[in-house]
């Protein structure tokens, strides 16, 4: 165990730094439930930017792509398209606008400004409280689990147990560590709500940026003393072909088992797929988790817009340069790193079992603090939303529509505590961290797409349509993994997706169309471009002067720059720590034109309000 007493006083510092934000918090998240759950609206874009950044740059996720880092290489920054990752520059160029002209506190409450608060409505609501639920859940358990498997490495469990009063086997020992620090992150996220959460992720993004730029300067004088990476041909390239083309053999045979089980050699296939998905994904907008909530606390539409920028920007050098940086180190002392459990190799482990023997005292602290500060950020800004979502649409819609202040705080906590309860459960429950993210990205998040792309864009579909869209694909979802047993789940998505959306279209044809009152409002207040004629038609016959969003082009144009600039800012800090300067200056070339081009023909055409 390499960690020492100066790397414990650092945690146990930031445990009680968050502890007091939070106790410090509190009394203003009790004042109202819009304090509470959206911070009342008053944060600056670039903090609720930076916070949901913070968020993202989840200790799991980064687990997971420091090992996809390893074994795929430099073609391992398409792999989180599955997510996907560029459903950020969709919400920047136009979504976000849209969502935040709402002015609702959650994806459910958002449901009824566009199928009415009725009783045709009811389903449309309930079932999307049942996938935000389920959702959010899924993601604590992700990263639940996550956290345990990274704090295993630093402090083995046989240096625990003796001062544990009852026996837990080993194979339970991330799960106990995953349980100490989810009762920390839940501490400081139900006292004080959206406002705590958020000043907790400036204080770890901050952690973050110096230990990422620490490591990346570390692993690049072990590259430049080594001279080259022991890596296959095509390692290095950006690009590929129909197949992936990388073979381990004389180098680490394990990996070609790994990329056969993960099922991604077929990579020109895996990347139209996840390209298609990811496509209907980002125009379906955003999950109903911590990245709505955190654009529905924006002051005004036009900030909403410029926080899911603020993203781009400080989410993937920072974290990129971590994921190179320990991956140049795990190939450079691949050897000397101990990533077996049970005498099988686990690549996910590589991230802490590198920070753990290359890292000196003190420094080890802080970066064991800055990636626990983000499973605690993403676990708090989860939390926060299956909270929001629980009081909300389900408590004070259903139960208590008067319910006073102290009264939705009560609830708060009990219904807090019920969701940390359940998170746990599930993870015990799980295997690994890729099994989960998989099946979130691919089999959850497919039954999501159908509904929600028609609803902003299509006048026929109604509430029904969206709840039998939401229910054919969740029940795909949960059913699909027995079916296609050992498939990857993207390649069962399409069938996901084709009974979803048979769902959804015969929902809405079969029934009556959504009350046109409604239908009007929404289409003023909104302004969504789309299938919107007839009730396009009918305001026009109400107000002459209504002018159509006519921005599809445009928007289209920006999101297709904006996914380019996204990849060049993602690929620069890779290139420049692995010493190739000629795709460095590609990179910076590409993305500075980029940018020049969204000055003129995005930012300057924000709304003012």
């Amino acid at each position: 165990m390499k960690i020492k007493l100066v790397d414990f006083l650092v945690i146990a510092a930031y445990l009680v730094l968050v502890t007091v934000i939070g106790i410090i918090t509190k009394k203003q998240a009790q004042q109202s439930k819009n304090n509470y759950m959206l911070g009342g609206r008053s944060m600056p874009f670039w903090m609720l930017g930076v916070s949901n950044a913070s968020g993202m740059f989840d200790i799991s996720g980064t687990v997971w792509m420091v090992s996809i880092m390893f074994i795929y290489g430099v073609k391992s920054i398409w792999l989180p398209w599955l997510w996907p990752v560029f459903n950020q520059i969709f919400l920047m160029v136009y979504l976000s606008i849209w969502l935040r002209r709402s002015n609702v506190s959650t994806g459910a409450e958002w449901m009824l400004t566009r199928f009415g608060n009725n009783k045709d409505s009811s389903p449309s609501h309930k079932i999307i409280i049942a996938f935000a639920l389920l959702s959010c859940l899924s993601f604590m358990a992700y990263g639940f689990i996550g956290l345990g498997k990274f704090i295993e490495i630093f402090i083995p469990w046989k240096y625990v147990q003796p001062h544990v009063p009852i026996k837990i086997p080993q194979a339970y020992a991330a799960h106990v560590y995953g349980v100490i620090f989810t009762l920390f992150t839940v501490f400081y996220s139900l006292l004080g709500g959206m406002k705590s959460i958020v000043w907790a992720d400036l204080i770890h993004y901050a952690i973050m940026v110096f230990v990422s730029v620490v490591i990346a300067f570390i692993a690049m004088q072990a590259l430049q003393n080594a001279g080259s990476l022991p890596v296959p041909v095509g390692w290095d390239n950006l690009f590929f072909g129909k197949e992936l083309g990388l073979d381990w053999s004389t180098h680490i045979p394990e990996v070609n088992k790994k990329i056969e089980a993960q099922g991604f050699a077929p990579f020109g296939y895996f990347f139209a797929l996840m390209t298609a998905k990811g496509i209907l994904a980002s125009l379906a907008g955003p999950p109903p988790s911590y990245d709505m909530q955190k654009i529905l606390s924006a002051k005004t539409p036009r900030e909403a817009a410029m926080m899911s920028m603020i993203v781009n920007v400080v989410l993937l050098p920072t974290r990129y340069l971590l994921i190179i940086g320990v991956t140049i180190l795990g190939l450079l002392f691949y050897k000397e790193l101990n990533i077996s459990i049970v005498d099988k190799k686990d690549f996910e482990r590589i991230l802490p079992a590198v920070l753990n023997a290359y890292v000196p005292p003190g420094l080890l602290g802080l970066v064991l603090v800055g990636l626990m500060g983000a499973f605690m950020g993403t676990f708090a800004g989860t939390f926060n939303a299956a909270q929001a979502y629980l009081v909300n649409d389900v408590y004070i819609k259903s139960f208590n529509p008067n319910a006073s202040n102290k009264q939705i705080s009560r609830m708060n906590y009990l219904l807090g505590l019920a969701v940390m309860t359940i998170s746990i459960l599930l993870g015990f429950l799980t295997k690994d961290v890729n099994s989960i993210l998989q099946w979130i990205v691919s089999a959850l998040f497919g039954g999501y797409i159908a509904s929600n792309v028609l609803k902003w864009h299509w006048w026929r579909f109604n509430s029904s349509g969206f709840f039998w869209g939401m229910l054919a694909g969740i029940i795909c979802a949960l059913i699909a993994p027995y079916i296609f047993t050992g498939t990857v789940p993207l390649f069962y998505f399409p069938v996901i997706l084709l009974i979803s959306t048979v769902g959804a279209v015969a929902g809405s044809l079969l029934t009556p169309p959504t009350d046109l009152g409604t239908l009007k409002t929404f289409y003023k207040n909104v302004r969504p471009w789309g299938f919107w004629g007839p009730v396009l038609a009918a305001v026009q016959s109400e107000d002459p002067l209504f002018v159509p969003n006519r921005n599809f082009r445009w928007d289209m144009f920006n999101v297709l720059i904006g996914i380019t600039a996204q990849t060049s800012i993602t690929a620069l800090p890779v290139f420049l720590i692995l010493l190739m300067p000629m795709q460095t200056t590609i990179a910076a070339v590409i993305l500075a034109i980029c940018v020049a081009i969204l000055w003129k023909t995005w930012y300057k055409k924000l709304p003012l309000d």
